[in-house]
């Protein structure tokens, strides 16, 4: 239940019971990465808000909602039925699925007709949704880990596996030859789907709450805390409002500019060279990478193996 414990001069102390699923790599029990809920807990953190979070069976996480037993979820996908109860953040992060394949071949597809008659592979106990649980005519074949579904793709059993473009991002930073060398990675989601902070309507300042979140997200993709939480180098964003994209870096840039970057947002529209790029580092931004000044040019430390702390697949 939330406590409010009031204060004559101060303010107001926050302390939100949340509940989420296994759903890796965004949410997991300790001490599992678990981006979405490191994400929603540090911005929430900035403003005084503190959390904790059962994990438990999805299905479990709604009734609990419904019942009043939690205050709200970290990661939630929107619908119209859930807004009726509670209230959505800004997004923070998107769900995009994207196909993955062994290296040449055709990872063309933009909808599920395209994979008719194919045998994909997915996280059986993944809830991916009506999309692609009903997708006609296309043959899923549910692995245990997405380390089983790569075996598969590899040894030929599988033609294709489904994979969050999140993860493949983390793996083309920190095993970018293995996955030049073995794969052909898609570039066009199959399915997108925003990713919300929620809480339900009835709490005590419900809106205020929502309103410091998103302030706090903000504050943390200009920061390179969103960056540092997500263990990339690189991610695209309108971190000035003017409307266009900038690569949004930490510190520590490369010694070279940088060829992936991931987009917090989806846009077809956002593609541009390298030569294009506004390069956001340390709150400046630059016009393109040989106005970065060259005390940041150096390795990142997230660069580093030791470091790796989401997964590492065998190939």
């Amino acid at each position: 239940m939330l406590i409010l414990l009031a204060h004559t001069t101060t303010a107001q102390v926050i302390e939100l019971k949340l509940a989420s699923d296994v759903w890796p790599p965004f949410t997991n029990e300790a001490p599992n990465t678990s981006f979405a809920m490191d994400l929603v807990n540090e911005s929430l953190k900035r403003s005084g808000i503190g959390t904790t979070t059962e994990i438990i069976p999805f299905n479990q996480v709604m009734q609990g909602l419904e019942q009043e037993n939690y205050d709200g979820s970290a990661a939630l996908w929107y619908t119209e039925k859930r807004e009726e109860s509670m209230l959505f953040s800004a997004p923070y992060l998107q769900n995009r699925l994207i196909v993955v394949g062994r290296r040449g071949e055709n990872v063309s597809m933009t909808s599920f007709e395209d994979l008719k008659g194919k045998k994909v592979a997915i996280v059986g106990s993944y809830a991916y949704g009506s999309d692609v649980e009903d997708a006609e005519g296309v043959i899923l074949v549910a692995g245990d880990d997405d380390q089983q579904n790569l075996d598969r793709l590899l040894q030929m059993e599988v033609d294709y596996m489904l994979v969050d473009a999140l993860l493949m991002e983390y793996l083309l930073t920190h095993q970018k030859e293995e996955v030049i060398k073995h794969l052909q990675v898609g570039s066009t989601p199959l399915v997108t789907r925003s990713l919300h902070f929620a809480i339900r309507r009835n709490i005590e300042g419900a809106q205020s709450i929502i309103e410091r979140f998103n302030q706090g997200i903000v504050k943390m993709i200009s920061d390179g805390t969103y960056n540092r939480i997500l263990q990339l180098n690189w991610i695209k964003a309108d971190v000035d409002g003017d409307g266009n994209l900038e690569l949004v870096g930490g510190k520590h840039t490369g010694k070279a500019a940088p060829t992936s970057s991931y987009d917090i947002w989806f846009d077809n529209s956002s593609n541009s060279t390298p030569a294009s790029h506004r390069y956001y580092v340390d709150g400046e931004v630059y016009q393109g990478w040989d106005n970065v000044p060259q005390q940041y040019k150096v390795q990142p430390i997230s660069e580093r193996p030791e470091d790796f702390k989401l997964m590492k697949f065998n190939f």
